[in-house]
């Protein structure tokens, strides 16, 4: 069978990566500029159609996926004249491998729906090294026989693909899950820091921590900038960070009940976005901690 004709918007670190794998297993692509050209234009001289708005997009292909940063790029991509929803036609489906909130989701199926259209939300997990070798974790949700169909499609990008249940069940996993893994990355930091404020060497503090229970890939993520100077071993960026473990919250809120354990990671992840350091990776919350309490640092 023909492979189906795959149209993206959200040529970041990780889209971009997504996007040469698919292209590299012999899909045709069709690409929408967001926010940034230089991965469109590496994307289109590999084979890529660039089209001129999401609902030129939408109609020219039959599953559009998006990468992108937040509910909101995602709706404004969705709706609107010249937005996707009004490409849709019966057949199509919309999968979104952002980080969005479970009842924007929800909200953007039911108008997919109405044209007849499905859509679906696919978190992932994993680096953009991994969507490059098409060894991403995937959070798949929605309707199982459209996840079914495209399941192809999304092995083609994925190690690991899971069908967790309806629609909005895939972000709600995967805040969830970003939730934990930003408390444990913002406390190893503050333990880093707290060391330095005492006088303890990190390498004694990760040693003894790392022989325990306590020990995980995220303390190793941050050791790796605290320690060894890499803040790339978890290529996210605070601002992310901040992001995903708000939307937690707001999660938790939309289910009338109050999270306690986010605030922490909520209210440093905030600052430290304030003092201009969104664009740095979550490791490099040593550092924000550091300067903080006034310890010294590496």
């Amino acid at each position: 069978m023909s492979k189906p004709i795959i149209g993206f918007i959200g040529l970041g670190l990780m889209g971009d990566a997504m996007v040469q794998c698919l292209q590299g297993k012999g899909y045709a692509m069709n690409v929408l500029a967001n926010r940034s050209r230089v991965n469109v234009d590496a994307a289109i001289d590999r084979g890529a159609i660039e089209m001129a708005s999401g609902k030129e997009l939408a109609q020219a292909s039959d599953i559009i996926m998006l990468c992108m940063d937040t509910s909101v790029s995602v709706e404004g991509r969705m709706m609107g004249d010249d937005g996707i929803l009004a490409g849709l036609s019966a057949g199509k489906t919309v999968i979104d491998f952002g980080t969005s909130l479970p009842a924007s989701t929800r909200m953007l199926g039911e108008k997919t729906a109405e044209k007849g259209a499905d859509y679906m939300d696919a978190p992932l997990g994993r680096t953009p090294a991994h969507a490059l070798d098409g060894a991403l974790n995937i959070m798949g949700a929605g309707d199982k026989d459209v996840f079914d169909r495209v399941k192809p499609v999304l092995e083609d990008l994925g190690e690991n693909v899971f069908h967790l249940g309806p629609l909005g069940a895939g972000h709600t996993v995967k805040l969830i899950n970003n939730f934990f893994g930003m408390t444990v990355a913002t406390s190893m930091s503050e333990a880093f820091a707290m060391a330095d404020l005492a006088g303890v060497e990190r390498e004694m503090l990760y040693d003894v921590m790392a022989a325990g229970p306590l020990r995980s890939g995220m303390m190793d993520f941050v050791k790796g900038f605290a320690v060894d100077g890499d803040p790339n071993q978890l290529a996210f960026a605070i601002k992310n960070a901040r992001k995903d473990v708000g939307y937690y919250a707001t999660m938790a809120d939309d289910a009338g009940v109050t999270s306690l354990m986010s605030g922490g990671p909520k209210q440093a992840l905030g600052l430290a976005l304030a003092q201009g350091k969104g664009e740095q990776m979550v490791s490099q919350m040593v550092d924000f901690f550091a300067e903080l309490f006034g310890s010294k640092k590496r």
